[in-house]
């Protein structure tokens, strides 16, 4: 197993590029099986959770074609869904939560599926009721086998129907727009999450033939169709890779550019920073972060304390609650931190109370930050990654901590940050991965 050890309290500086969006990535990827025909994706983040997606695809007989810089072809003529009952599939889905995202293409070109329970983050009970219930008011009919822990799904006959979403999931949303868009008439779905991935992947349709409006809202009208043909496709830079950058940049005192981030699709993400004391500037589609000494959180017109929570879009995605907390740890000011839609996602915080923050964990949706001002840094210490977003917290905790730090179980990390080590390095920090392969 590998570690990271961190020598932190050093100023960065330079220019970072983000990485594909691997929220979308995983949405986009699914979508290939839809068609026969030949579809090229750029700018796939070649992070560990895609590279397992893409070999499933393989698997069913998707025949994949690596480009380099981040494109892939693929063509998926030839699918074989024979292999959906074989232990290996089994063994591979189980161990990524993406996998989920298969089942909406293959039911509505193939008529039926086979999953398993999937897995993923340890961030609290996730449910699939939004992707089942979907599937279901479109006329598939679910068999769970408990005994193998394994979905068995009839899709023979898909109609399009109104649906009221339970939640505005945005995978939930992604997977039944991809069983709709071949169904016979028209679906209508409300309260449909309206992310920037969730856009993107409809704007990827209609390009290859299917019928959706309302792109962007939360009511969405498909109008099936009976086959849906190639194209090509550019996905968006990771937002939640941006957050972080911008919080790296205040939490080291660095001066930092981060290029090519579509502002014009970052939402409130860069308003929520700027409260918290950060200075932002737009330079084209670059965001420039100028070295800060210090920087104050804002209270409300009222003067009462801030509070920063999660919100369907357009409200602020829960990926960067984590980034949040952590940058309000050395901040002037207080901020409640309220991650609503998991449970655990806070659990990380008594990792930086001990490397020398004051929060209180109120309970485990609300975390209360009171901001050190610089006047006390974080210390370096030992501690594991629970979870992608917290992992990645934790490493900007210790690039601004002085002394040494070792962060294990950075497996978690690479399942959704692309060799983040090299670039850091490559704008001055002082990481190293030790161990492992």
């Amino acid at each position: 197993m590998s570690i990271f050890k961190i020598r932190g309290g050093k100023k960065l500086k330079g220019e970072i590029t983000p990485q594909g969006a691997k929220n979308e990535a995983l949405q986009i990827l699914s979508a290939v099986l839809l068609s026969p025909e030949t579809i090229t994706i750029h700018n796939i983040p070649d992070i560990v959770d895609v590279n397992k997606l893409i070999e499933l695809i393989g698997d069913l007989g998707s025949k994949v074609e690596r480009l380099g810089n981040g494109s892939c072809r693929f063509t998926s003529n030839n699918i074989n869904t024979a292999f959906l009952e074989t232990d290996e599939y089994r063994k591979k889905a189980a161990a990524l939560r993406g996998s989920v995202m298969l089942l909406g293409p293959i039911l509505a070109r193939f008529g039926k599926a086979t999953l398993p329970k999937p897995g993923g983050d340890k961030i609290g009970r996730r449910r699939l009721d939004t992707h089942f219930l979907g599937f279901q008011k479109l006329g598939a009919r679910f068999n769970f086998d408990a005994s193998e822990h394994l979905f068995h799904i009839d899709a023979s006959e898909l109609r399009g129907c109104y649906m009221l979403l339970d939640e505005a999931s945005v995978t939930g949303t992604a997977n039944v727009v991809m069983a709709a868009v071949l169904a016979k008439g028209t679906t209508t779905i409300y309260n449909a999450a309206c992310e920037p991935y969730l856009q993107q992947l409809c704007l990827m349709l209609n390009r290859m033939g299917a019928k959706i409006s309302g792109v962007g809202s939360n009511l969405l009208t498909i109008e099936g169709v009976d086959k849906l043909g190639g194209t090509e496709h550019t996905m968006l830079p990771d937002m939640i890779e941006i957050g972080s950058f911008i919080g790296l940049a205040a939490m080291t005192q660095s001066e930092i550019t981060i290029k090519n981030c579509r502002i014009d699709m970052l939402g409130v993400i860069p308003d929520i920073f700027r409260r918290l004391g950060i200075k932002l500037e737009f330079r084209g589609d670059d965001i420039f972060i100028p070295s800060q000494e210090r920087y104050e959180i804002e209270t409300f017109i009222d003067g009462s304390i801030l509070t920063v929570a999660d919100a369907p879009w357009p409200g602020f995605t829960p990926d960067l609650i984590s980034i949040v907390l952590v940058v309000a740890t050395q901040a002037k000011g207080t901020v409640l931190i309220h991650q609503k839609m998991f449970e655990s996602r806070l659990f990380f915080v008594d990792k930086l109370i001990d490397m020398g923050a004051q929060i209180i964990l109120c309970d485990p949706h609300r975390a209360n930050v009171i901001g050190l001002d610089r006047k006390q840094p974080l210390k370096g210490i030992k501690m594991s990654s629970p979870d992608i977003r917290a992992g990645v917290a934790l490493l900007i905790a210790a690039l601004s901590a002085p002394g040494t730090s070792e962060i294990s179980n950075i497996e978690q990390i690479d399942r959704g940050y692309q060799n983040i080590e090299a670039r850091l390095r490559a704008i001055g920090a002082d990481i190293e991965r030790v161990g492992g392969n």
